[in-house]
């Protein structure tokens, strides 16, 4: 019975300190007092530290995955890689570069055993030059349809002062 009251009442050094603090206002006007906490009623969830480590970080899901998916996914994400690229050198620089790290995986692989292919330059660079031609080329412009009457001259003077003319 002595046991259970000596322990109702001890206080820890830590307590302590926390209580000392509440007293002295510390906690008071904090940044995000009121609000609910993030995540609190969501499902549980046993990695969300590292969700939201990675979120807090900015960094992509992706380094999470093992290296031959990352590779896999990088071969997949190629032609928007260097959808944007200016020179076909650009282009097969960084494929040559993407297959060294396949080739150095394959050497020394990591991971699950998962089949990368090696990507070829030939077919990325024929694929951007494609892309490339296809936003080259002018837009059709439009035919008025034919039971449109045309603007008269004071409309066409008013939208060409509009526009600055």
């Amino acid at each position: 019975m002595a046991d259970e009251a000596y322990w109702e009442r001890y206080e820890s050094v830590v307590e302590q300190r926390i209580r000392d603090a509440q007293d002295e206002g510390a906690f008071e006007n904090l940044r995000g007092a009121g609000r609910p906490l993030r995540g609190l009623n969501g499902p549980h969830d046993e990695n969300w530290w590292l969700r939201s480590y990675l979120e807090r970080e900015g960094l992509p899901n992706d380094v999470l995955l093992p290296t031959p998916l990352r590779l896999r996914r990088e071969i997949d994400r190629l032609p928007e890689t260097v959808r944007d690229m200016d020179t076909e050198r650009e282009v097969r620089d960084t494929v040559a570069a993407l297959a060294r790290r396949v080739a150095e995986w394959l050497r020394f692989p990591d991971g699950p055993r998962i089949s990368v292919r090696m990507p070829r330059a030939d077919d990325v660079v024929e694929a951007w030059r494609a892309g490339r031609a296809a936003r080259t080329l002018p837009a059709p412009v439009p035919e008025p349809p034919a039971d449109v009457p045309a603007p008269s001259g004071w409309a066409r003077l008013r939208r060409a002062l509009r526009r600055g003319r």
